[in-house]
């Protein structure tokens, strides 16, 4: 399953930094201007409440408890203050309807011309006796709608006349300064977003710049720079991260120092034990050949001794040429002396060579030329073949195919193949199948010194169980290897 696509960690810095500041700035915003609407609303409905109260008291006494249109018109008259309306009713009684002047301009007064201006709440409310107000949207502009009943107070007792005055006052100059609100909080909130932003630019430049550092330095040192090292900046977190990491890759530095150094130890050792046990081993070969003659003239036990010994003396002479061989390459002096090379015949001659040609079926198309280090092809050769006669089954088969870049070398048998578990460990060094195959007799190294063989030339050999049995041996070379310069010739077929 894929991994789901994220944000850089400084994306998402910034991204929680601008999203706190919005949710700062609108709380901020938002609180400041519902105070300042409920400001402003309040002051305007207390100070029309308050003139109207004060027009009120100048009614008293009333000259009719139960008056007429024309007498609802002067109390109408008598409440509006010239810059808003009003109407007064009784009944089913209403005063008639003179709007002041302006009021058909926006922002102008407001004038009550219908009844269905005032809602039915309010009416219940002033009905009740109580002086109320209410703020109401009429024809798209706000308007505050405030009611009152006219009382009539004797010594003993109070009681509602039944007449009703309600005025009406236009809240346009204070939705406009409501709404200059908004936009100055909503201007804020962009400025101040801005900043956030410009801030949490800087404050992620100076939290990743260690990290970027810390994962360059992590990059240099998987690649094998062990003196990678940060700079230690202050006494924060991070600075203890970067003192951490010196004193992590100084650890490891030491620890590889020591294992390159135990490593070069143990192949100088087996060089040179190597190459002390040649001199010792020579003569043992030479008395072991004479052995070898006079074995069958010998009585049986000492006979079957004498060519045990043979035998064995062999076996130890081929392990010291292994390991002598294989302390070239990690010493790194194995070098390629290149020759211009008939491929099919350099293939006959290995077989040839080891009496291998009548046991081995070949499958070698001619005019095939490379430019090899021949004894090193033999060696690789050598080995494979051995292998899949010593441990496979009959046929053994090798089969040459080339193209305009490459060769490739097929050796295959047709034994159980390898195990599974066997075949990312066949090139390993001192690695023996025993399990998958039969006992083998020789040091381990074969096929490890064969594949260094095949990447000296830049090459490589690859193994797999063939699908009707047996184990397939692939060596693919190029077909000029490089000079020892490092520079490789072009080529191809003949």
């Amino acid at each position: 399953m894929a991994p789901r696509p994220s944000l850089g960690l400084h994306a998402r810095l910034l991204f929680a930094f601008a999203l706190l500041c919005v949710v700062t700035a609108a709380a901020v915003a938002g609180g400041i201007y519902f105070q300042a609407r409920n400001g402003i609303l309040q002051r305007t409905q207390d100070a029309a409440v308050l003139a109207m109260k004060s027009r009120l008291e100048a009614l008293f006494p009333l000259r009719s408890p139960s008056p007429n249109p024309d007498e609802l018109g002067d109390i109408a008259r008598a409440v509006s203050d010239g810059g808003n309306s009003a109407i007064a009713l009784y009944g089913g009684t209403r005063s008639p309807v003179e709007p002041p002047p302006g009021w058909w301009r926006p922002g102008g007064s407001a004038a009550i011309q219908d009844v269905r201006m005032i809602p039915a709440e309010l009416r219940r409310a002033v009905a009740d006796g109580d002086i109320a107000w209410q703020r109401v949207v009429w024809q798209g502009e706000p308007i505050l709608v405030i009611g009152t009943p006219l009382l009539i107070v004797e010594r003993d007792r109070t009681w509602v006349s039944g007449i009703e005055v309600y005025t009406a006052r236009s809240l346009l100059p204070e939705q406009v300064s409501i709404d200059g609100l908004a936009a100055s909080a909503w201007r804020n909130g962009g400025v101040a977003l801005v900043f956030a932003v410009v801030l949490a630019w800087l404050a992620t430049r100076g939290v990743l710049r260690p990290v970027r550092e810390l994962g360059r330095a992590a990059r240099l040192l998987g690649e094998g720079e062990l003196r990678t090292r940060i700079a230690v900046r202050g006494s924060d977190e991070l600075a203890d991260v970067a003192r951490t990491f010196n004193n992590t890759a100084a650890e490891l530095e030491r620890h590889v120092s020591q294992l390159r150094a135990m490593e070069a130890d143990a192949r100088r050792f087996v060089a040179d034990v190597s190459h002390e046990l040649r001199t010792p081993l020579a003569a043992l070969a030479a008395v072991a050949d004479v052995l070898d003659e006079e074995a069958a003239r010998l009585p049986e036990p000492v006979g079957k001794a004498a060519r045990l010994v043979s035998q064995e003396t062999l076996n130890l002479t081929g392990l010291v040429n292994d390991l002598i061989e294989i302390s070239r390459f990690d010493s790194g002096v194995a070098a390629l002396t290149l020759n211009e090379v008939d491929m099919a015949e350099l293939v006959r001659a290995t077989l040839r060579a080891r009496g291998w040609s009548e046991q081995v079926r070949t499958e070698l198309p001619a005019a095939v030329t490379a430019r090899l280090d021949p004894r090193r092809v033999d060696v690789i050769l050598a080995n494979l073949v051995g292998n899949a006669l010593r441990h496979g089954e009959p046929p053994v088969s090798v089969r040459l195919s080339a193209d305009p870049q490459w060769i490739d070398l097929e050796v295959r048998d047709h034994g159980p193949g390898l195990d599974e578990a066997v075949l990312p460990h066949v090139f390993d060094r001192f690695y023996k199948a025993n399990a998958a195959r039969a006992r083998s007799e020789g040091s381990g190294l074969g096929l490890a010194i064969a594949r260094e063989n095949a990447r000296l030339h830049r090459g490589d050999i690859t193994v797999v169980n063939a699908a009707d049995g047996g184990a397939v041996f692939t060596l693919r070379l190029p077909l000029r290897a490089p000079d020892p310069d490092g520079q490789s010739t072009m080529g191809g077929l003949e």
